[in-house]
């Protein structure tokens, strides 16, 4: 169905709702334009559900929504029922579980998954630890580090440095050239929390070329040539095995998929 809008409804900030919809929808050949999808947060009482019902458009839509009040998933359900628009309760059923397997009733306060509390903080301070040190900009931190990335350009080094901060680990990347000396740190720490990220030369290749092409550079450039490419993953084989530590094969993986597998295998 094409022009389909999707709308995300919550009495918090609609984060949890957002990422159910995403998910689902990357299991669908489609693309569905951002303005598409469009978050509706702190919906606090049923004044706001009503101003909120009469500013979505009502043709091909569908409301996803994570209310923790009852009174609020109950009366949107009525609402959304009447004007015959589908929706989804993403909450309701899993509340509805726990609450008949767990002793203490919920509490029933919107936001508390994001409260302040120390793990809050430590996500912070990771965030930051990883933007400090991306690329290798300052070797100090890697003594500090929970986890080393090490890899070629155009790797995922940052985004997944990004990722994985944002679960609270303080991470240092860094980009291996053969012309650039690496810092005499990296040889220093201990190799169990350093991660070797490998790709497939012919997919190096691709995205070497899609980016040359962003950048509106020739497609003959020495950084996107395959002599290159080579030369700079023999450079990399020849590092992580120096320093020995574990490799990963990120080639058509997802930032999420990688994670878990670094997750996994240094037991974090």
């Amino acid at each position: 169905m094409k022009n389909l809008k999707i709308v995300i409804a919550s009495d918090s900030i609609g984060e949890t709702g957002e990422v159910v919809a995403r998910a689902a929808l990357s299991q669908f050949d489609v693309v569905v334009e951002e303005r598409n999808l469009k978050r509706y947060a702190h919906l606090t009482d049923v004044k706001d559900i009503d101003n909120f019902i009469q500013s979505i458009k009502l043709d091909n839509v569908v409301v996803i929504f994570t209310f923790i009040k009852p009174e609020l998933s109950k009366y949107i359900v009525e609402k959304l029922t009447q004007l015959n628009i589908p929706f989804v309760d993403v909450m309701t059923p899993v509340m509805d579980m726990l609450k008949e397997k767990l002793e203490d009733g919920p509490l029933y306060e919107p936001g508390r998954v994001h409260k302040l509390d120390a793990d809050y903080f430590k996500k912070i301070e990771a965030i930051e630890f990883a933007v400090r040190y991306d690329d290798g900009r300052d070797p100090s931190g890697l003594k500090y580090a929970d986890i080393v990335l090490i890899g070629v350009s155009r790797t995922s080094k940052t985004p997944l440095s990004q990722f994985l901060a944002y679960r609270g680990y303080k991470v240092v990347n860094i980009a291996l050239v053969p012309e650039v000396e690496l810092p005499e740190q990296l040889f220093e720490i201990d190799p169990n929390k350093c991660i070797g990220l490998e790709i497939d030369p012919s997919s190096l290749f691709e995205i070497r070329k899609r980016r040359l092409e962003q950048l509106g550079l020739l497609e003959n450039a020495k950084y996107g040539q395959n002599e290159r490419i080579e030369a700079e993953l023999e450079y990399f084989h020849q590092t992580v095995k120096k320093i020995g530590c574990c490799t990963i094969n990120v080639t058509n993986k997802a930032i999420e998929e990688t994670a878990s597998e670094i997750i996994r295998i240094m037991n974090l």
